[in-house]
């Protein structure tokens, strides 16, 4: 769907890129950090165009620095960019790719989302939290994790890119730990949905779980990092199956090699970021088959 040439910094290429968001048109907004850049692919396109920065690395208001995830604010019509090496999260408009502004500083953001009332959702991965975010506020609310570093049930250890369901849950990728954990809203204390904490390659292990979406159902979609796959694991199952990659790392059309970010379309198609292929795939992970 995007990249996929070798890494570069032409407009049909990726470098090492992140985090994905897919809207409804199915237009695919890619972190691309390598190249500190923010890519918008329509649905269709052989090449994308750059939508935030390109003028960067750097600390301006019109710069990146190390982008690693981005969503869509629907009601401003903006993006919300977790602009990593800067520590801040800025926003973006998507009218005219100007009036950049920044909207949380001070923060090790790694990954964001926003729930369906519009609240942003922040990791922290050196403070070991999730904060949710009303825009315009100064202080965030802390829904995950925020009891130090730990594999304890009360805590996270580098927590990566998050999912929010429509009840406020929020699913956190909890790399360090292995596994993915669940917050409910107003929980002290989140549950075990997928992985434990010994590193592995077996189904019901992780290595460096990074990006996350649940279905309706409560389906786990889970990007497995260290083993070069995506796992689902359906709700309350001790163990998941692996439903693209596991063979290896490669750049065949059944191998991942470091994939990131994970995101649905309206259609149910999973698109995923296969970093070191510089990279974002399409699948039908009902059949099978990659588009």
């Amino acid at each position: 769907m995007a990249g996929g040439t070798s890494s570069g910094k032409r407009i049909n290429q990726l470098t090492h890129p992140h985090g994905v968001y897919v809207d409804d048109e199915q237009t695919v907004y890619v972190a691309d950090y390598g190249n500190h850049r923010i890519m918008e692919w329509k649905y269709g396109a052989t090449s994308g165009r750059v939508v935030a920065d390109g003028n960067g690395p750097g600390n301006g208001l019109d710069q990146l620095n190390g982008p690693t995830d981005v969503t869509v604010d629907k009601k401003s019509n903006c993006l919300i960019i977790c602009d990593r090496e800067n520590r801040r999260v800025v926003q973006w408009s998507r009218r005219n790719n100007t009036n950049a502004q920044t909207i949380i500083p001070d923060v090790d953001c790694y990954g964001l989302t926003m729930d369906n009332n519009g609240y942003l959702y922040v990791s922290d991965s050196v403070k070991n939290e999730v904060k949710r975010w009303e825009i315009g506020d100064s202080f965030g609310i802390v829904v995950a994790g925020g009891n130090g570093e730990g594999n304890r049930l009360d805590q996270l250890n580098y927590p990566t890119f998050l999912f929010v369901d429509e009840d406020q849950t929020v699913y956190v990728s909890d790399t360090n730990n292995h596994r993915v954990m669940k917050w409910m809203k107003g929980a002290k204390e989140g549950i075990v949905v997928a992985g434990r904490r010994v590193q592995g390659n077996d189904l019901t292990q992780l290595s460096q779980p990074y990006g996350i979406v649940v279905d309706q159902l409560g389906t786990v979609y889970v990007v497995d990092y260290g083993n070069n796959r995506v796992m689902r694991w359906c709700h309350g199952a001790a163990q998941g199956t692996i439903v693209i990659g596991g063979n290896g790392p490669g750049d065949e059309p059944n191998q991942l090699n470091g994939p990131g970010g994970l995101s649905f379309d309206q259609q149910g198609n999973l698109y995923v970021v296969d970093n070191h292929n510089h990279r974002v795939q399409k699948f039908n992970v009902r059949s099978g088959s990659r588009f």
